[in-house]
């Protein structure tokens, strides 16, 4: 029998993967979520790719109906629950603890758990593709379409299955969070204190606490109506179908803001530093913050404004209320900037990307709260130009700008700055030909989810265009990959602090001890390494 020689390399290797697999580092698992989320959105980017090249032209160019509607239901649900949502949270797993001077977070082994759930959640969900069908009912699956007669297979029930795990590890995530933020903090880390970033992890934590188990719920109860006689979502049998949505928006329009409030936190540490500046206005930025989480528990009903079934006035005041904080905030990002000593580095072109992309999405979101304007771009390409501005002109832009400028404390090098800029150009214009165009398109009474559509139409062009400028966002990843690739394998080598940075990640090595600190400056304002540098505050022994 031959024998397997373990030399010291191979013992390396099988010691580090299994390291890797069974950590409960804050910072390894931070790494995790980041690295599968960007799995995630390459396999979402394909099915996007996928659902624009077959609406280039109009007739049923490389796929049947059915096969679209897997491709685009997919598409929503990967992208929003498997790449948007965890890739902040990897971004909140990894900065957190250390922004707030803790060596870890409350409860290690959960945090652990809480990403493994994620992987095997998307296999699942992904397992429908294999088993006869996945589900191809939207991402917002909605009654009757979504019951066993009109979406026959085990598809939706994996999808439901997968939901029911992402959700899971929201909630324990959540909960870590909470404990870790308001337990772990260092000494002179009061709430006035703490970061923008640390602030967004915190409302958003709550927002997932909150709102996640009632998506479960009606999860739940829609799995019951499928498999086992129930009739919640039926009104033949004296359930209603407006129930499912109303269950469903309210915790899927606070989502939108689990979505996109710790994408703010990450553009409201990367400009000051970029502009050499104090963030201006810290306090509105904490107050704004709470408001759009309190008000985001009001305004889930603005996407049922065509139902009928809901009070009109209070949802859309509500809806354009919630713009207000958002506004301070925009505000704030500009001021801020004002007068500073500007940086153009990749991290600061992707917060300029999100904060014009952001502002767009926002605008046209303000759309959608009139009532009768709702009424008629309701269900129309208008709306997926309002998502997609507001999620990917946001989110995304976001997460572009915090792995350039956390990269160098994860890795200990900087991704290069060429490359950087070289994708940034290419994915804002790809990203404005792509969805642009779609403002026009819902306008001209295209509708969402369709396959097909009549070349007498007149949105021939407007489609090709919306298609290529797909390919170019597509494009704008290949460098991103050959920068991370060539940055860990020979990337410059950076100081503990390269951007002369302002919060307590930058008082530690890069990368960081598996306790984080030897130690810590002394803690006298938001901004305690910046007051170290400039000699505004002592320096104390740390943990």
């Amino acid at each position: 029998m031959a024998t397997t020689v373990l030399t010291p390399s191979t013992a390396r290797a099988r010691s580090g993967l299994y390291d890797w697999l069974t950590t409960t580092d804050h910072k390894k698992i931070g790494i995790l979520y980041l690295g599968s989320s960007f799995a995630f959105f390459l396999v979402g980017g394909v099915l996007a790719l996928l659902v624009r090249a077959e609406l280039a032209q109009p007739g049923l160019q490389y796929m049947g109906e059915s096969a679209y509607n897997q491709f685009f239901t997919m598409h929503a649900s990967v992208m929003l629950f498997l790449f948007v949502i965890p890739m902040l949270a990897g971004f909140g797993n990894y900065v957190v603890p250390l922004m707030i001077g803790a060596p870890d977070m409350a409860f290690p082994r959960i945090n652990a758990l809480s990403f493994w759930l994620l992987p095997l959640a998307g296999i699942i969900m992904m397992l429908g593709f294999v088993l006869g069908g996945a589900a191809a009912e939207g991402w917002t699956s909605y009654s009757p379409l979504a019951n066993s007669k009109y979406s026959p297979g085990v598809g939706t029930d994996l999808w439901i299955v997968g939901l029911i795990l992402i959700g899971t590890s929201s909630i324990l995530g959540g909960i870590n969070f909470l404990v870790t933020i308001f337990k772990m903090r260092a000494p002179g880390m009061t709430m006035f204190r703490l970061p923008i970033l640390v602030w967004t992890v915190l409302v958003t934590s709550v927002l997932v606490v909150l709102g996640t188990p009632v998506l479960t719920s009606a999860l739940i109860m829609l799995f019951i109506d499928r498999n086992y006689g129930g009739a919640f979502f039926d009104p033949a049998s004296g359930g209603s179908a407006v129930l499912w949505q109303n269950v469903f928006w309210f915790y899927s329009h606070p989502a939108v803001y689990i979505m996109i409030l710790p994408a703010m936190g990450i553009v409201s540490e990367i400009i000051p530093v970029f502009s050499r500046k104090p963030l201006f206005g810290y306090k509105a930025f904490v107050f704004a913050t709470a408001a759009i989480g309190a008000l985001g528990f009001s305004v889930w009903a603005h996407h049922m404004f065509t139902t009928g079934s809901v009070y009109l006035p209070f949802f859309s005041f509500m809806t354009f209320l919630i713009a207000v904080p958002t506004g301070v905030k925009m505000f704030n990002w500009i001021a801020t900037m004002w007068k500073g000593s500007i940086q153009f580095s990749s991290a600061m072109l992707f917060v300029l990307g999100f904060l014009t992309m952001f502002l767009i999405g926002g605008i046209n979101g303000a759309f959608s709260a009139s009532v009768p304007v709702d009424f008629a771009i309701h269900d129309t390409y208008w709306i997926v130009a309002h998502i997609h501005y507001v999620l990917f002109g946001g989110s995304v832009f976001a997460v572009f700008g915090g792995l350039f400028y956390w990269f160098p404390k994860m890795f200990g090098v900087k991704l290069n700055e060429t490359l950087g800029k070289i994708q940034f150009v290419i994915m804002f214009i790809g990203f404005n030909l792509t969805f642009f165009p779609m403002h026009e398109l819902g306008i001209a009474g295209m509708p969402r989810r369709i396959a097909d559509y009549s070349p007498m139409a007149g949105w021939n062009d407007l489609n090709l265009l919306a298609t290529i400028g797909s390919l170019l966002v597509a494009v704008s990843v290949l460098p991103f990959l050959w920068n991370v690739f060539v940055s860990l394998r020979s990337g410059e080598r950076v100081g503990d602090d390269p951007w002369e940075g302002n919060t307590l990640e930058w008082a530690t090595t890069s990368p960081p001890p598996p306790y984080n600190f030897d130690r810590l400056p002394e803690i006298r304002s938001e901004r305690p390494v910046f007051d170290q540098r400039h000699g505004l505050s002592g320096s104390a022994a740390g943990h």
